[in-house]
């Protein structure tokens, strides 16, 4: 019967790495949840069948699961994304800070747009050397009425975004907004791109590292919570 048991739940977890890039991983310094932010973060809007994407729908509850389990003891969050939608993104970096586990994240390949919240929501945030965040200001698709009251609606999306990046990590409103709003660092667009070592010093992300760097923070902050309690 045990064994049956163990059988399903290694089969539900096969079947999470495949649906939603997840993994649980077990060992003597505590059970960890890996969870990949890949593609383009996918809001209420389906996204192309040819575009990988992040559904924000499946990581909410996933994550209110992770912080109420009991045999879960850190939560590894691993990124290279596009950004996407600016509310799901928001919604599952509020999700991600207002946890109580162990959280650390690690930029791979890229943390842009919307996937900046995202980097920075953990408790530790670390960034390879040869990864990429652009900074850059609300971009929006599709119809837009030219009013004041739109333009007055873009100004308070980035505000939001900058209140909480800012809060989140050691880089300075002002010189986010900067970054945000440069000219000349891009082709045909206003922004910043930060590579590895730049993110790190600019204060957007903590350390410069690669996996087995977040792990061992990762491992560090479940030993502390468990010495706590």
């Amino acid at each position: 019967m045990e064994n049956m048991k163990d059988a399903d739940i290694k089969k539900e977890e096969r079947e999470q790495v495949k649906e939603l890039g997840s993994d649980i991983t077990r060992s003597s310094k505590g059970n960890i949840y890996t969870l990949t932010i890949i593609g383009q973060v996918e809001g209420h809007q389906v996204a192309p069948e040819t575009a990988k994407t992040t559904k924000y729908e499946h990581v909410l509850p996933l994550l209110a699961g992770i912080e109420e389990s009991e045999d879960i003891d850190g939560l590894l969050l691993l990124l290279n994304t596009v950004g996407g939608d600016i509310e799901a993104g928001l919604a599952i970096s509020e999700m991600i800070a207002g946890m109580k586990k162990p959280t650390v994240s690690l930029v791979l390949g890229g943390g842009h747009s919307i996937g900046i919240p995202l980097a920075v929501c953990t408790k530790r945030s670390f960034i390879t050397p040869t990864a990429s965040m652009t900074v850059h200001p609300v971009r929006m698709t599709g119809l837009v009425v030219g009013a004041p009251q739109t333009f007055r609606y873009f100004q308070r999306i980035q505000e939001q975004i900058a209140d909480f990046v800012t809060e989140n990590s050691r880089i300075s409103r002002e010189k986010f907004e900067h970054y945000m709003m440069a000219t000349g660092e891009m082709a045909t667009d206003v922004g910043t791109i930060l590579y590895g070592k730049e993110a790190v010093s600019s204060g957007l992300i903590d350390e410069l590292g690669g996996l087995s760097d977040a792990l061992n923070c990762l491992h560090g902050m479940i030993a502390e919570r468990k010495s706590e309690t």
